[in-house]
């Protein structure tokens, strides 16, 4: 894949169409997907959408008897205990995971944290991106034989929220765990710019075995996204008001947030595509380096084969993670 293959592809949809649109016409009874995330914010209203249209979901969660609750009403669901900042628990959810379905047609790694304190997990790894990307990178390859069985039986798409913000940061690979002094948002940036990494190369990996990948910008939605940033740092970006009320330029309901992602886990106009960063329900466009980041697209540095290539292998070195083929 080059950059050059980031160009929109004339979807019917933009940046206002809702979840139940995209899904229109759309018969997933035969579907298997996992969806991390899958109780809350961005993730429920793709788990419903999912179910309404026939697929059967299994939603990995850190709290169960949480997600169980708010997925009360929800059939075709199944609740798996996981902690993407766990490596254990993340084998664990993908070893019952294997145990309980044939094949997985659609990974969707929605979960995610942002602009967290400090913190440190695992062999002391920055928290965010060990729950963004190498909680969701060793998920997707536990759980790669079951997609590619699916991508035999006809294709499995794998679909990862990333965000406009990688544009804060490419992968910073003389400090990737901010040894030297922390930031909130570009240790976010550079999770970000991971996710979109890490759909390039699986990608690259999977398409013989008829496993596609994307990543994807969902737009500005207030969620629990953004419940470790206080109410005063949201006014002040002008995102709300005093009262928590949406107020910011450009940003979209739930529904609309999760319309790109589910756009791209079912349109046929992706059909034999793979390793795009997309965006409002099409493919985006490679950015300036210095556009400003509200302005949406893709830089360059996120849809690097060498780069996604590179990152890979620092994943696999560091969680151990069991290999996909190449």
């Amino acid at each position: 894949m080059t950059t050059t293959v980031q160009r929109p592809l004339g979807s019917p949809f933009s940046a206002t169409a809702r979840s139940e649109d995209v899904m229109a016409g759309h018969d997933l009874s035969r579907t298997t997907a996992v969806v991390t995330g899958g109780s809350s914010g961005l993730g429920l209203e793709t788990t419903r959408a999912l179910t309404a249209a026939g697929a059967r979901v299994v939603v990995p969660a850190r709290r169960p008897q949480v997600a169980r609750a708010a997925l009360r009403g929800i059939g075709g669901c199944e609740v798996v205990p996981m902690d993407l900042a766990d490596l254990d628990s993340v084998r664990a959810a993908a070893a019952h995971i294997r145990d309980s379905v044939g094949r997985l047609d659609l990974l969707m790694a929605v979960a995610g944290v942002m602009a967290t304190p400090e913190r440190r997990v695992g062999p002391g790894w920055e928290g965010q991106l060990a729950a963004n990307h190498f909680g969701h990178f060793t998920l997707a390859c536990e759980l790669y034989p079951l997609l590619a069985a699916s991508g035999a039986a006809g294709g499995a798409r794998v679909v990862v929220n990333s965000s406009a913000g990688h544009s804060l940061t490419d992968i910073r690979r003389h400090d990737p765990h901010f040894r030297t002094g922390y930031d909130k948002w570009l240790a976010y940036g550079q999770s970000k710019t991971a996710n979109a990494l890490f759909a390039v190369h699986l990608d690259a990996l999977g398409r013989d075995d008829g496993v596609r990948a994307f990543a994807l910008h969902p737009g500005k939605i207030i969620t629990g996204l953004q419940r470790e940033m206080s109410l005063r740092e949201q006014i002040d970006r002008g995102w709300v008001d005093e009262h928590g009320n949406v107020i910011g330029v450009g940003f979209k309901t739930p529904s609309q947030g999760a319309a790109t992602g589910l756009w791209a886990a079912t349109s046929p106009l992706l059909d034999g595509r793979g390793g795009l960063y997309l965006e409002d329900c099409d493919v985006a466009r490679v950015s300036a380096p210095d556009a400003p980041m509200d302005d949406g697209d893709v830089r360059a540095y996120a849809v690097d084969p060498e780069g996604a290539a590179r990152l890979w292998d620092l994943s696999a070195a560091a969680t151990g993670a069991t290999p996909v083929p190449r």
